[in-house]
């Protein structure tokens, strides 16, 4: 068993090969985007308008309503703890 002192190990290789991967497939994606680049044509969701990505606006609305309901805990909490002190004082004093 030999010491070492200026020994590096080597780096920790990585080979990742994605599991499902269709060659054909993506390229059909591909050349479909690639034509409808072309002919001008865009994604549109249901209502028949354009998708535009809102993740600021939908992270707000979960912080936001994050916020609500840790309001209405904070509150409900409050309304308890009351209700039993006024319990726990009227069982005591009469």
């Amino acid at each position: 068993m030999a010491i070492r002192f200026f020994h590096t190990p080597k780096n920790k290789q990585f080979k990742y090969s994605p599991l499902y991967y269709d060659e054909q497939k993506e390229e059909l994606d591909r050349r479909v985007r690639q034509i409808k680049r072309e002919m001008g044509v865009n994604d549109l969701d249901e209502s028949g308008k354009p998708y535009i990505p809102n993740i600021k606006g939908q992270m707000r609305g979960v912080f936001k309503r994050k916020h609500e309901e840790k309001k209405r805990a904070n509150s409900r909490l409050l309304i308890i703890l009351i209700v039993l002190l006024a319990l726990v004082y009227f069982l005591l004093f009469y």
